[in-house]
């Protein structure tokens, strides 16, 4: 059964890149709400620890220097088949390969900087939720 929440990461080229609103409004346009967000700057202990999964690829080292190099804007959205919808806004990893109209065909400039993430299932998006929002912070 498909869950109701994913969760988000606006990364550093896009905050960079002043990309937040627009980012954002693509998400509330496709029936997202978000139900929690903040804005803030991982360390790289935090982003290794976020990328743990990762850890035994050749592309760690670079993915974790990346995420701690700027701000990021970290969400929690809801909607009906939340994961599987958000995975298809956000479009293919590589923007190269992206559909017209996903915010990585958008604003991604290539595979390591590709503008946001979104989880890849119902228990990520529960994982990668509860790392950064407490229950207080959720509405």
């Amino acid at each position: 059964m498909s869950g109701n929440r994913t969760f988000t990461m606006i990364k550093p080229d896009a905050v960079k890149a002043n990309n937040i609103g627009n980012i954002l409004q693509m998400i509330n346009a496709a029936g997202f709400k978000i139900v929690a967000m903040k804005y803030t700057k991982l360390s790289k202990d935090l982003a290794g620890a976020f990328y743990e999964v990762h850890k035994e690829r050749p592309f760690y080292g670079e993915l974790v220097d990346f995420m701690s190099s700027g701000s990021i804007i970290a969400a929690i959205l809801e909607k009906d088949n939340a994961v599987e919808d958000f995975r298809k806004l956000i479009g293919a990893t590589n923007p190269a390969e992206a559909e017209e109209g996903t915010i990585r065909k958008k604003y991604a400039s290539s595979v390591g900087e590709n503008a946001v993430h979104g989880s890849d299932s119902d228990e990520n998006a529960k994982i990668e939720g509860d790392f950064f929002f407490s229950m207080s912070e959720r509405f």
